[in-house]
């Protein structure tokens, strides 16, 4: 049969080739690591950047398929480091610089890096655990001379330094598209992390879809503010839809307090914002605080773990913001679904559409999902019926890096961990994950429902839930609460928010007051470390 149309493989440097030539004028602006000024450059000087060290890495050795880590913030430098890497055809690995000792040894020498790109203010993780990677070969701090950390290590170079002399010419080789681009870890919350290994294909298939008015739908005309790390799973595909679409990115460097993302929203009129609910609990009480109101964001995109109705409203009510749920996991590259209305939801009263707005939403294009009963039979959409959560779709996941069986099953369903159910429209609702349900009397309570709706109260920052043994009933709940600063919410004031939602016998048994809420490598709650600092809690 003849061949009509061409069939040029994938390779993710065609994102920035395409904003350098086609957006070179668009801006991406950092705050930087070193000193916290604000550091602003274009796409045309990112594309130049990023071939000056795809020449660099060459020269250092390294061959197609070896594995380059960064241990690095949300930068310019970053970004344009992640396509001199993965356009050559080698793989960035992007390492989550708030995961344990143990587990950054293990998958930093699991995935056998060759060369660790390193922000300065990290520098010291490796100057303690340099000796556990014996196949790095070498360091490159994202930084200037002046910056350097002062160290006896041998091969730590300046990345400034380094592409200085370099071209800003490179030809992108031309490989198969199914090769590897990045590499993610799962968190590892139990066990050891699991390497999910992402490919070109899979990578831009992933931001054609992000791309789509029903998903993310970003353009050339959005200043995006980019909170979501860019080693959190890609970044939600950001990294590569912004330079695709020409939008003006954000990097918020180190300084993600609400002070401080409320000023990049005000000084460059940011339309777009993504990242974790914990970030946008900060960011509200903020400009609660200070009585400012959020111009120019029309859209806040919130993923990582459910948000409490309350900030919904929040976002709407005080600030003329649509916050939209987002769904996915490092396993789907990640986006899942995404939270915009129907035709069919928009015609309801405006608090009904809440109940289907808060929801984590509907599949974008390339994904399908089901929901199945321990026997996986598949439970209908009726918006009750709750069972366990699969996926597939060209970027799921079918098995974790290096592993030697397939992660599916044998028709390439992935099971996700959640419980979840999904309606008549096709919204999907998390109802928890399988591990955090609380079964008391061996009935199931939702952590995520009690937990949003405790936020609903006024002077409550965050609450996480977490199920305490009890001889009775097997589990009860424990809520554990964050006031907002300044105030002191009584446990009954709680509980009567909570009764709003909840039969008497699934309210908590006691409610604990602390100063702050661990969280996970993340940003969400850390449940495994709450249940055990109350294993043994007994109530007053």
């Amino acid at each position: 049969m003849a061949i009509n149309m061409q069939n040029t493989p994938f390779n993710l440097a065609s994102c920035i080739e395409f904003a350098g030539k086609y957006h070179g004028q668009q801006k991406v602006i950092t705050r930087l690591v070193e000193n916290d000024e604000l550091h602003e450059t274009t796409y045309s000087e990112i594309l130049l950047r990023s071939r000056k060290f795809a020449n660099a890495l060459k020269k250092l050795g390294v061959e197609f398929g070896d594995k380059v880590g960064t241990i690095a913030l949300n930068t310019y430098r970053h970004l344009e480091a992640w396509y001199g890497i993965s356009g050559q055809g080698l793989v960035c690995h992007t390492i989550n610089p708030r995961l344990s000792p143990t587990q950054l040894i293990y998958i930093i020498n699991h995935a056998e890096d060759k060369y660790i790109l390193i922000d300065h203010v990290f520098w010291p993780i490796v100057e303690k655990m340099h000796q556990h990677f014996p196949k790095v070969k070498g360091y490159i701090v994202l930084t200037e001379e002046k910056y350097m950390p002062k160290t006896e290590l041998p091969n730590v170079y300046c990345y400034e330094t380094l592409i200085e002399g370099e071209s800003d010419q490179f030809d992108w080789p031309e490989f198969d598209e199914n090769s590897g681009s990045s590499l993610c870890y799962t968190s590892g919350t139990t066990g050891n992390p699991k390497g999910v290994m992402y490919t070109h294909k899979s990578n831009l298939l992933h931001s054609y879809a992000g791309g789509l008015k029903d998903a993310i739908g970003m353009n050339a005309r959005d200043t995006v503010l980019v909170v979501v790390p860019l080693f959190h799973a890609n970044s939600w595909g950001i990294a590569y839809l912004g330079p695709m679409t020409g939008a003006t990115l954000l990097f918020p460097g180190k300084a993600m307090d609400g002070a401080s993302t409320f000023e990049l929203i005000e000084k460059y009129q940011a339309t777009l914002a993504a990242g974790v609910p914990t970030v946008w609990t900060n960011l509200l009480d903020y400009a609660d605080n200070v009585g400012k109101k959020m111009e120019s964001v029309t859209e806040v995109i919130v993923g990582g773990s459910a948000a409490p109705m309350s900030m919904l409203k929040a976002f709407r009510d005080k600030h003329d913001i649509d916050l939209l749920h987002a769904w996915g996991m490092t396993e789907m590259s990640p986006l899942g679904t995404l939270n915009r209305p129907t035709p069919q939801i928009l015609a309801m009263p405006k608090d009904e559409q809440l109940t289907y707005r808060i929801k984590q939403g509907r599949p974008v294009f390339g994904v399908d999902m089901k929901v199945v009963d321990e026997n996986g039979v598949e439970q209908p959409r009726d918006g009750k019926s709750v069972g366990h959560l699969l996926v597939k779709g060209n970027w799921v996941v079918h098995s974790y890096y290096k592993a030697e069986a397939p992660c599916v099953d044998e028709d390439g369903w992935f099971d996700t961990g959640d419980m979840a159910n999904i309606d008549e429209y096709g919204y999907m609702e998390i109802v928890d994950r399988s591990k955090d349900l609380i079964k008391s009397g061996g009935e199931w309570i939702s952590s995520v429902d009690m937990e949003n709706t405790a936020m609903g109260h006024p002077d409550v920052l965050m609450a996480a839930a977490i199920a305490i043994p009890d001889e009775k009933w097997s589990e009860r709940p424990l809520l554990i609460v964050v006031p907002k600063e300044g105030k002191t919410p009584s446990k009954e004031s709680i509980k009567e928010v909570l009764a709003t939602q909840f039969a008497k016998w699934q309210l908590p048994d006691d409610i604990v007051f602390v100063e702050s809420i661990p969280l996970t490598a993340t940003g969400k709650f850390s449940k495994l470390t709450l249940r055990q600092q109350f294993a043994d809690y007994k109530g007053e």
